[in-house]
């Protein structure tokens, strides 16, 4: 059947992710039907699995950089895989059956590119090396066998093989959902790293002028700073409420600010590795010197979130957008939201629910519709938002047994 033909008949398919933040698996089953600008989508179900405590626990230490063992690798690899596919497994209940799904995984380890570009022959073991890499677990033919749908997963290894940075890659999927014919529109993630795409009006060329990058720090640095604070009490800070009760050091946020991944120009990517444990204890030192309570300090991490979205919009944008569109779990962070807004005063900030896509789990149908791409044979990278030289197909196939 040709690619069109097989787009005109809606597609079920299941869209897997579980992000920086490790909250847990974020599943969404959504029928779709067209190609790109014809794109439509519709989320019939969208449900997050937290993962067994010891499995979440095991992920965090391996992230915030543990030594493991290869076999305790397999064993995290495996256990994962057998979540995801419980996940999938779960959210079809009461629901005709999916065709297909589109897995992230969890990622472990992310390294961006040492530079623009790759050349042949240039890469020795030892010294150092042009291309990223970025480690994502949950093994998409487990996840195939387990379920008895054809899988894809490890989206992002082809874009990274050619000279990407394999991220972000949601800004292809947010051009064919959520651009405007006369608006301009930046779509702020904010999971446990923010990332945005920048979308221009849907006018002539435009789709060469999308951009998109990582912001810096969102949710995993508050969250960290939550645990650390209640000494493991606490998870998070529900709708930003502990936090609005404090006040921004404004002195830290600039010295904070002045980190050179901020002043990177785009493209450009970033994870736990930057942002991490490390980085919270870095924070927390340069505080002390002020005093703060819990609440100043969540406060002010809360500020540096802000401060480095309106700060990269302001830097490296070609124009500022006229609305802001928030998703992933940061856009029910209340207070954020509300400082945010602040510090873009012209600019409406909303988040994708208030223009029909559900914010909770716009991630997980971007990977529902990357693997539908794939499927299709449609290229899912978008290389002025990953850097890559050339759009290329995104996602390695498990068949179903």
């Amino acid at each position: 059947m040709h690619p069109t033909e097989q787009a005109a008949i809606p597609t079920r398919v299941i869209g897997l992710i579980s992000g920086t933040s490790v909250d847990g698996i974020d599943a969404a089953l959504v029928e779709i039907s067209g190609t790109e600008l014809d794109l439509k989508v519709e989320l019939l179900v969208g449900e997050t699995y937290p993962y067994p405590g010891e499995i979440r626990e095991r992920i965090l230490a391996v992230c915030a950089g543990e030594a493991i063992s290869m076999a305790e690798l397999a064993e995290l690899d495996d256990a994962i895989a057998f979540a995801f596919a419980k996940a999938a497994q779960n959210i079809q209940i009461g629901h005709q059956p999916a065709t297909l799904i589109g897995s992230h995984g969890q990622t472990v380890f992310h390294r961006p590119p040492a530079d623009r570009g790759l050349e042949t022959g240039d890469w020795e073991l030892g010294k150092k090396t042009r291309l990223g890499y970025s480690l994502q677990i949950g093994r998409g033919a487990l996840i195939a066998y387990l379920t008895g749908i054809t899988t894809i997963s490890n989206f992002r290894v082809a874009d990274i093989a050619i000279g990407g940075h394999g991220a972000p890659l949601v800004p292809r999927v947010d051009a064919c959902l959520l651009s405007h014919p006369q608006e301009g529109r930046c779509i702020q993630n904010l999971g446990g790293i923010g990332n945005v795409a920048y979308i221009p009006p849907r006018r002539d060329d435009w789709l060469a002028k999308i951009r998109g990058w990582d912001t810096g720090p969102a949710n995993s640095l508050l969250d960290l700073a939550v645990q650390h604070l209640t000494a493991g009490a606490k998870s998070y800070d529900e709708g930003g409420k502990w936090a609005a009760s404090g006040t921004p050091c404004y002195a830290l946020v600039e010295q904070w600010l002045s980190q050179d991944y901020f002043h990177l120009p785009p493209p450009k990517s970033t994870g736990r590795e930057l942002f991490g444990v490390a980085y919270l204890h870095e924070c927390l030192k340069d505080a002390e010197p002020y005093q703060l309570s819990p609440a100043d300090i969540l406060a002010t991490l809360t500020e540096l979130t802000v401060a480095s979205i309106a700060h990269s919009y302001q830097t490296f944008l070609p124009q500022m957008p006229q609305r802001v569109l928030l998703c992933g779990g940061g856009s029910r962070n209340l207070y954020l939201k509300q400082r945010l807004q602040l510090l873009l005063p012209s600019v409406p900030v909303l988040t994708t629910d208030e223009v029909g896509l559900n914010a909770d789990f716009k991630e997980a149908i971007a990977f529902a519709v990357l693997a539908y791409w794939r499927q299709l044979g449609i290229p899912g990278n978008l290389p002025a938002a990953t850097g890559a030289p050339c759009e290329v197909l995104l996602g390695e196939v498990h068949q179903s047994q």
